[in-house]
């Protein structure tokens, strides 16, 4: 079954990427769900995306981990107006089997990342939290992930 796009929150990733970050631009996402506490986007396996062997290239894969990782965030601050900065510290990733079709990108640590935000509007201290996000070629495996990644998101 194929998910249909979220082209309201598509179309403002874009937008950033187009403004702010090119490499999101070149590679362009897909929103599929966005709240509070999921984030799921699709970057499609086409000639920008993939690399020599035919399966994504790790660019594009970084893009979307910091993108499903990032967005729920994003969007807990836009929708309270605090003005909280964010960024990645670290990011990990394994990569398990080759995303040789459509990845998804799904991240469900909307609670985890929700709670940082309160800690750091109540005490204005730096707030690091791990977000984990994984990728699936659906398509193909299933939700088999083929990739897996933990990221540092900090934000003040």
């Amino acid at each position: 079954m194929s998910k249909t796009v979220d082209w309201k929150n598509t179309r403002l990733v874009w937008l950033i990427g187009f403004w702010k970050i090119p490499l999101i631009w070149a590679v362009r996402p897909l929103v599929l769900q966005l709240d509070p506490q999921r984030c799921e986007l699709k970057i499609r396996l086409r000639r920008r995306t993939r690399n020599h062997f035919g399966s994504m290239y790790l660019g594009a894969l970084a893009v979307g981990a910091d993108l499903a990782g990032g967005l729920i965030a994003l969007h807990l601050i836009r929708q309270d107006k605090s003005g909280i900065q964010l960024i990645f510290k670290d990011f990990h990733a394994d990569f398990l089997k080759r995303p040789d079709g459509d990845v998804h990108f799904v991240c469900e640590d909307g609670p985890a990342i929700s709670a940082a935000l309160k800690r750091v509007r109540e005490t204005g201290e730096r707030e690091t939290v791990p977000v984990r996000v994984v990728a699936t070629v659906p398509e193909k495996y299933g939700l088999e992930p083929v990739a897996s990644f933990q990221l540092g998101l900090s934000m003040k």
